[in-house]
């Protein structure tokens, strides 16, 4: 690139990139409020609440990035028309696809990167955040403490914890289980859950156990530390159930019996296709914006209006794609579709740019021809 190139290249690059991150900052921002039942009503740290939360920033990306670069290139292309530093690029002698090169080149990184997110990191993400939310929900040594309240788990155990601390200590345990014709109970000082040889224990501090039999013997004894082991009540039959946007391009493209449980085999081909062709998108978002801006001549009152058309034609454009996304799981002939309407609209906008070139370059040439018939 040349330094007028490179300059641009920074012009363009900088607002895009700034205009992604905000719109992932929001988006990560609507994610970790839903995130909040982890901490309300599973009692997870911070940390796993924050942990799943960017987990779903590769899945937001494919959506975000069209739209970042697209608002990004239009207030750098705005700027720099304004300021007439992209007419001074042209009077320097640099023909139309020079000045608009670097943008190109913005948007192919940003394909790359979107492709690369859809196809490695989404499916991976995805599957992460699944595996993490599967055994949060299936915890139920975590499900078995509430501050202050009788919890009943399986097998008729019953719990009651009266206050637990920030770093993970129990206060003031009473356990409740009954067992056929025995009751057992167990209160403690203090307790904590610890993993040993894999399996949950619930290990009591300074405390007492009482076992009363049906007849009517009771026994109680007093420790100081005392394992509780809750894998029998932990135990569960429960599957990982995958959806379509956690598998990975093969498993979308070449399903087996698994994969099919968890959608028709054109669902999962769309969604693959829809991951292959999304990333054109960015192509089409930037092609839109030069023509926004470089479409036309020079206006001093700005360019909302075109801006405005530009915006409202990437929206169709998008919206479109979601549907064909939609529509091509039952119909696996439009998934062609997901492919040709961003190339299509990208090639549009492109000429539409050409197109005001050529226009104005007969014009030129057509004033110029009248004024020498008229002087000669």
């Amino acid at each position: 690139m040349t330094l007028i190139q490179r300059y641009l290249f920074r012009q363009i690059a900088l607002p895009a990139v700034a205009a992604c991150s905000a719109l992932v900052g929001i988006g990560l921002l609507s994610q970790s409020l839903e995130q909040l039942e982890l901490i309300v009503e599973r009692g997870q740290s911070l940390a796993t609440m924050g942990f799943l939360t960017l987990l779903a920033v590769p899945l937001l990306v494919s959506v975000i990035l069209p739209i970042g670069l697209f608002v990004g290139a239009l207030i750098a292309l705005t700027r720099l028309q304004r300021e007439q530093e992209l007419t001074a690029a042209f009077a320097s002698g640099m023909s139309r696809w020079a000045v608009i090169a670097p943008a190109l080149r913005i948007a192919t990184i940003v394909m790359l990167l979107a492709l690369f997110s859809n196809l490695f990191l989404q499916p991976w993400a995805q599957r992460t955040a699944r595996e993490t939310a599967f055994a949060i929900r299936t915890d139920l040594a975590a499900l078995l403490v509430q501050e202050g309240q009788f919890v009943q788990g399986p097998d008729g155990l019953t719990v009651y914890v009266q206050q637990i601390e920030q770093n993970g200590l129990l206060k003031n345990l009473f356990v409740y289980l009954e067992d056929g014709d025995k009751v057992r109970t167990w209160d403690a000082a203090e307790a904590r859950f610890e993993q040993m040889d894999g399996r949950p224990y619930l290990v009591l501090l300074n405390g007492s156990a009482q076992e009363y039999s049906s007849r009517g013997v009771l026994d109680q004894l007093s420790f100081n530390r005392l394992p509780f082991d809750l894998s029998p009540f932990t135990e569960t039959t429960e599957r990982i159930r995958y959806k379509p946007a956690d598998m990975w391009l093969t498993q979308l493209m070449n399903p087996n019996a698994d994969d099919l449980r968890a959608a028709t085999h054109g669902e999962l081909a769309a969604e693959g296709h829809a991951r292959l062709s999304s990333p054109l998108y960015a192509l089409t978002a930037m092609a839109m914006a030069l023509a926004a801006i470089l479409g036309g001549g020079f206006s001093r009152t700005g360019y909302s209006l075109r801006i405005a058309k530009a915006g409202a034609a990437f929206l169709v454009v998008r919206v479109m794609g979601y549907g064909l996304t939609a529509a091509s799981a039952w119909n696996g002939g439009l998934n062609i579709l997901q492919y040709v309407v961003p190339a299509v609209a990208a090639f549009l906008a492109l000429r539409l740019l050409f197109r005001d070139v050529r226009k104005r370059r007969g014009a030129f040439t057509g004033l110029g021809r009248r004024l020498k018939a008229r002087f000669a």
